[in-house]
């Protein structure tokens, strides 16, 4: 019986098999999430309501060294029902978007279509 086998090479080829498994595992399942995702998106209605936005967040990744920074832009709509949605957003109607706006929001599933503000009559 040879002793390497089951010493450092052994174990070397093991953790390596481990961790590559575990590497392409996570690549296939958040795939298959996106896809799902997707194709939900795309069977549900798109749907018209009048919302408020409630709330704005950034998330960012990146950044380090002499890599670019990725910026993602979400904002959280309350629709009538007192039902609460956040949606991302693109960055140029991030900054049009303001706490309590009042408008009507058009969206399918997950994926944001619009939000047109209310004007004030006064």
């Amino acid at each position: 019986m040879d002793t390497l086998a089951f010493g450092g090479m052994g174990i070397f080829f093991v953790f390596f098999v481990i961790i590559f498994t575990l590497v392409i595992g996570t690549f296939i399942f958040i795939a298959v999430k996106g896809m799902s995702q997707w194709s939900k998106n795309n069977h549900s209605p798109v749907l018209t309501v009048p919302a408020e936005v409630v709330a704005k967040r950034t998330d960012t990744s990146g950044g380090h060294g002499d890599s670019s920074a990725n910026t993602w832009y979400y904002v959280t709509f309350q629709v009538q029902s007192g039902d609460r949605m956040e949606l991302g957003v693109p960055d140029k109607e991030f900054g049009l978007l303001a706490g309590e706006d009042l408008g009507i929001l058009t969206f399918q599933g997950t994926r944001y279509q619009g939000f047109e503000r209310k004007r004030n009559v006064d």
